[in-house]
């Protein structure tokens, strides 16, 4: 992965940074990076999942998807890092034959539109919660399960669980003897796409999970304890130099309709992560080019509040547009419509560049497994830098848990003090 930070500097960008600030943030850089090393060699909460690609047996994946390998449609059942991952992945490499859905939200519309669309009988479920509770993923899977009983299908044929050591879904995987995998021990769920919570879906479409990890592996090699020499902690840095400077938004914007759902899992790691203690930028997710007619407007010109990461592969498939008779748009015809998206792509960064509005270039050689491998990698090192800097606990979500805590009491799981909160505030609002 190669990182472009050019147009970040003082000379370029407002706000932006100057050499003395580089070498400053250098040296703290410097410092996290042994905090982060010793994390890894510890295995500690969070810090583990830089160890994935050498932790994670895709072995074990694929002899999980043993009996669901030739199935028409996949149905991922999760929420947040349980589901984004997964969807990411086959959304940048899977093929277009297998069908890939995910339950990721409890709204009935979408559930039921999902289920009217599938062929049950042909579609493999996979359903992830860590602790086994997760009261949106399980209230979707009853469903799931449900029909595809009416519909005379065996669930228990179809359904691949991956959860932790105990709670309702181990249960419920040991009494109907279903493939079952191990949630990554120390591993957040958002950090979890390298490992048994994201690879399954992709493994069913024969996608090369190896190679996945193989780019995760050459990110973890070329981490190095200064940002000039390694561009995940390169990012991390200037996102957060910049975020200090007064640029407390970051637009994710890669330049390939794959990474369309890439810009969403960096949203959840962005902000689950880093977004404490008053601290965190606020990431946002846009599409190039299609968002360069519905947002760079105010990007260029509007609050300086804002950088800009924009993502593209160096190498694109090819396909050529035709000749036309139109006199106007000969300039169009034997044109490769990558390079339409490339030379979008260069309006844009120059764009921003000439409004001085901070942005940063990040390239893989092309979108493949290898290659989105690393930039998951690369993407997960530069948040627990950036952690690392912002001085926050990278690997917690509180504000998070305390609304699945008051989610689960208004359901009747349990009273809660949470629930308690929610229940009062309603009253005092409708009185």
């Amino acid at each position: 992965m190669n990182i472009d930070i050019g147009n970040v500097l003082i000379d370029e960008a407002e706000p932006g940074l100057d050499a003395d600030s580089l070498e400053t943030l250098d040296e703290r850089v410097r410092e996290a990076h042994q905090r982060i090393a010793d994390g890894r060699a510890r295995e500690e909460f969070g810090y583990a999942a830089l160890n994935l690609p050498e932790t994670t047996d895709p072995d074990a994946i694929r002899q999980a998807c043993t009996e669901v390998e030739d199935s028409e449609t996949i149905l991922t059942v999760g929420i947040g890092g349980s589901a984004l991952g997964a969807a990411t992945i086959t959304a940048a490499i899977g093929d277009d034959e297998t069908g890939h859905y995910v339950l990721d939200n409890v709204d009935p519309a979408r559930t039921n539109s999902v289920l009217a669309e599938i062929d049950l009988a042909e579609t493999a479920v996979h359903v992830v919660s860590r602790s086994g509770t997760t009261a949106e993923t399980l209230a979707n899977f009853l469903v799931v399960r449900e029909a595809m009983t009416d519909d005379g299908v065996d669930w228990t044929d179809r359904t691949i669980v991956t959860t932790g050591d105990d709670g309702p879904l181990r249960s419920l995987a040991k009494k109907h003897e279903l493939p079952a995998l191990d949630v990554p021990d120390g591993v957040p769920g958002r950090c979890a796409a390298l490992s048994t919570v994201g690879l399954v879906p992709a493994a069913i479409m024969g996608c090369d999970i190896e190679a996945l990890l193989a780019g995760g592996e050459a990110g973890a090699e070329s981490l190095a304890p200064s940002l000039f020499d390694c561009p995940a902690y390169a990012y991390g840095a200037v996102a957060h130099a910049l975020d200090q400077q007064g640029a407390g938004v970051n637009v994710m914007m890669p330049y390939a309709e794959g990474l369309e759902s890439f810009a969403e899992w960096f949203a959840q790691l962005w902000a689950e992560s880093l977004g404490k203690e008053g601290e965190g930028q606020t990431p946002v997710r846009a599409l190039g080019a299609t968002d360069q007619h519905s947002q760079l407007q105010l990007y260029r010109a509007g609050p300086r509040d804002k950088m800009v990461t924009l993502v593209r592969p160096e190498n694109r498939e090819s396909l050529t547009v035709p000749e036309t008779e139109i006199p106007d748009l000969d300039y169009l015809g034997n044109t490769d419509l990558g390079r339409v998206l490339d030379a979008e792509f260069d309006a844009t960064e120059a764009s921003l560049a000439d409004a001085g509005c901070p942005n940063v270039r990040i390239e893989i050689e092309r979108l493949d497994a290898h290659g989105l491998g690393r930039l998951l990698y690369d993407m997960q090192a530069a948040c627990i830098l950036a952690g690392e800097l912002y001085g926050v606990d990278t690997f917690t979500q509180p504000a998070v848990e305390w609304g699945k805590r008051a989610a689960r009491g208004l359901l009747g799981a349990g009273e809660t003090a949470e629930a308690r909160a929610v229940a009062d505030k309603y009253c005092r609002r409708i009185e």
